[in-house]
């Protein structure tokens, strides 16, 4: 049961109420098209070449543990990570395999299911006037969205890329002097509420819930100030990177920071079918200078303990590199990585087998992985919700935390 040490009945689930974990946020950095482990997370220096790939391999600061030559700032943070070898699932489509890592469901006709984040907007609600689950820039993917949830646990979507000149977060500011604004927001509640008696829908639940955090948003400095990247010190937006990587990931540190209590942000694209050698000399160097100053940062203020970073993608890459150079989708075996939030440091958890091919050790399932985000964040994973019809779907299907990955 989740690592709780609790047994709840099968009514006891259905209102249980989730409380606040060792992770109090998560960081969910989503890298879409499939990164290939091979030249990234789980490199295989004596494997033939055809299997190895075009890149080089090298160490880290935990000894035993080698990266892709091209993460050299992330070896130096190895340490206070975990990395996932093991990930395994069956679904080689972009879409099929994405609605697996950001629901911790396998995807069905019958029924769209909430991402994470929205979980966890549903659970927990918004703290500190910020909303609950932000995407940056937008939300990027249908899978990414409430599912059979309400509308109101969407992400809020900040709108634009936080690397480009000026960024703002759209309506932030009051177009009207303070007074104004009071006196048309008493009216706006006062005719809401009529309304309201007469109709109920999701929809309008979701609209008042939008106005709702739209005004805690533009009324509160603190909150609003929460998205501006001018107030950090130049010298280390510098460190992150003044790239969309550098950028979205020191936007995620200050929000969780702030109160937000789930930040998904995408960067890059992995589909590297075509000369990989050129696309991860692309993509990697950016994301490695961000990701790694976000574990340093993190921990430099004392939050890595009680902030869950996750990176994703959706698959990882075939084990021979085809005609092209490239590599192809690979469900099979991938690696992620875990970081924070009461996960275990300096670890490799689980093994691929010496071509990358398939897991060797400890193979870890999307039930498994999805259970121990919930854990730690301190929702029981197999709690019901209720999907329309008054369905009970279990948060997850049958997913057990990984305990060797805790503290």
């Amino acid at each position: 049961m989740s690592g709780l040490g609790i047994s709840l009945t099968h009514a006891d689930q259905k209102f249980y109420e989730s409380k606040e974990g060792q992770a109090k946020s998560v960081i969910f950095i989503y890298l879409p098209g499939g990164m290939a482990h091979q030249e990234t997370l789980d490199p295989k220096p004596f494997a033939p070449l055809e299997y190895r790939g075009p890149l080089d391999s090298i160490e880290t600061n935990v000894p035993g543990i080698r990266l892709g030559e091209l993460l050299t700032k992330t070896s130096k943070v190895t340490d206070k990570i975990s990395i996932i070898r093991s990930m395994t699932h069956g679904e080689a489509a972009h879409e099929r395999g994405t609605h697996n890592m950001f629901t911790g469901y396998r995807p069905s006709p019958a029924l769209q299911y909430p991402s994470m984040g929205s979980v966890v907007a549903h659970e927990f609600g918004p703290r500190h006037n910020l909303p609950p689950y932000v995407c940056i820039p937008n939300q990027p993917n249908e899978y990414a969205g409430t599912g059979y949830l309400s509308s109101s646990y969407s992400g809020f979507g900040v709108g634009s890329d936080p690397a480009s000149e000026n960024f703002q977060v759209r309506d932030l500011k009051i177009p009207v002097p303070d007074e104004r604004f009071a006196r048309r927001r008493k009216v706006l509640d006062i005719v809401n509420t009529g309304f309201n008696e007469k109709q109920s829908a999701d929809s309008i639940d979701a609209v008042n819930s939008f106005y709702q955090r739209a005004y805690g948003l533009i009324s509160e400095k603190k909150a609003s100030e929460s998205f501006d990247l001018e107030k950090e010190p130049s010298a280390l937006r510098d460190k992150y990177g003044r790239n969309t990587a550098g950028a979205r990931m020191i936007l995620a540190r200050r929000l969780i920071e702030s109160g937000t209590r789930f930040v998904t942000l995408t960067y890059g694209g992995w589909d590297m079918h075509n000369n990989i050698a050129d696309g991860m000399k692309s993509q990697i160097p950016a994301f490695d200078q961000g990701f790694a100053t976000l574990i340093e940062d993190l921990d430099d203020r004392g939050l890595l303990d009680s902030t869950l970073v996750c990176v994703v993608s959706e698959f990882g890459r075939t084990p021979k590199i085809n005609g092209n150079a490239g590599r192809d989708h690979w469900p099979k075996v991938f690696s992620t990585i875990m970081a924070g939030g009461g996960i275990q440091r300096g670890v490799a958890y689980g093994t691929s087998n010496p071509t990358a091919s398939e897991p060797e050790e400890n193979p870890v399932n999307i039930e498994d992985w999805a259970a121990t985000i919930y854990d730690r964040l301190g929702i029981v994973s197999d709690k019901e919700l209720m999907a329309p019809g008054d369905r009970p779907i279990e948060i997850v299907d049958g997913g057990k935390v990984i305990k060797d990955l805790i503290i």
